[in-house]
């Protein structure tokens, strides 16, 4: 089986380019490459194409993307950071040509914020604390960026004007359906063969995260499925696990209700509609649309997206028992993008103790 190589984000790229921007104007002269550190703490060194002065005040820098074996449309695009400094501190940020804007609410970012999300802005803060704490205004370009933003589902998330900046982790993994597949299988493997009988399934690092902050568990317990739930969750039958935690965001759970055991949006239809709908249902009342399950739930009060929730999740389980055959025992946690929790099905109680 060939190995695929991996790649870095959007905003990663952003990083290191905004970093290496700040070098100049602190006077370190024009770096050729700039370490920068991801969310997990590892430092990785990126070349920079160039780097320039504008002004006495303002710089840029442009890393070029790379994405290893992964077929993301940004692959080779010019990443640019322009920093100026300003009075006051803080970090401030902009978009430049190819970045759009968000329009709608339920993203990670409000209206009328640049769509750099939330990991690359603190990526770039850390990037430019570790030159200089003053206050920069960030403008992140991507030269093409329009063009390229009509390949992606920006427009239906009404993002305006270019890509988005993107990255939880600050990589990108290849995405090939056999390689994943046998990771997956094998990440499943060493679990079992840690003893673990209760495992959590998670979509990614969000999952995995709000996982580790609101529950008691091993890291070793949290297995992150990607998109394969289907795949997974067959494999889970035929391991003899008997009890399982599915924890992730309403937005992507909810395709389970659906019968879209793979949830790459490539391969399966937003959720936002059902989402809706369901909320419709329980509150017995009409739901705003919105482009986002994130945004329907934003549209609710307290109570009603406690109510939604516990049904969602109640619904997610009962796809997920079927699925299984009966077999397993089946809890669901639901999460927003803040990591925060949201609404459940099922005991918790040993994955909140650790016991499992």
């Amino acid at each position: 089986m060939k190995k695929l190589r991996g790649g870095y984000t959007t905003g990663s790229c952003a990083a290191a380019a905004a970093k290496a921007a700040a070098m100049l104007l602190s006077g370190r002269g024009s770096p050729e490459t700039v370490e920068i550190a991801l969310p997990d703490g590892e430092r990785v060194a990126f070349p920079i194409v160039f780097v320039e002065r504008l002004r006495e005040d303002r710089a840029r820098a442009a890393v070029r993307k790379f994405a290893g074996d992964d077929p993301d449309v940004t692959d080779g695009a010019l990443i640019i950071a322009e920093i100026e400094r300003r009075a006051g501190g803080g970090i401030s940020f902009r978009a430049g040509e190819g970045v759009g804007v968000v329009t709608r609410p339920g993203l990670s970012v409000p209206p009328g914020e640049p769509a750099i999300n939330p990991a690359p802005r603190e990526m770039i803060r850390r990037a430019l604390r570790e030159i200089r704490a003053d206050g920069f205004a960030v403008t992140v370009s991507v030269p093409g960026g329009r063009e390229l933003a009509g390949k992606t589902y920006n427009p239906r998330l009404g993002i305006e004007g270019g890509l988005s900046i993107l990255g939880t982790s600050g990589r990108v993994v290849p995405y090939s359906c056999d390689a994943l597949r046998e990771a997956l299988k094998c990440t499943l493997d060493v679990t079992l063969a840690s003893g673990i009988a209760a495992p959590v399934f998670v979509p990614g690092n969000i999952g995995r995260k709000a996982a580790e902050g609101n529950l008691s568990l091993r890291p070793e317990r949290i297995i992150e499925v990607g998109n394969e739930w289907g795949y997974m969750l067959d494999l889970a039958v035929g391991s003899g696990i008997k009890r399982l935690l599915v924890l992730g965001h309403p937005g992507k759970l909810a395709k389970l209700v659906l019968g879209h055991w793979t949830t790459h949006s490539k391969k399966s239809p937003p959720a936002a509609p059902y989402v809706r709908d369901l909320a419709a249902e329980v509150t017995g009342r009409a739901v705003p649309e919105s482009v986002t399950a994130e945004g329907v739930f934003e549209a609710l009060s307290p109570g009603e997206r406690a109510a939604v929730s516990g049904e969602l999740a109640a619904r997610i389980a009962a796809a997920v028992s079927r699925r299984t055959e009966g077999r397993v025992e089946i809890a669901v946690l639901l999460i927003n993008m803040k990591r925060e929790t949201m609404g459940s099905r099922g005991d918790l109680s040993s994955w909140k103790t650790g016991n499992g």
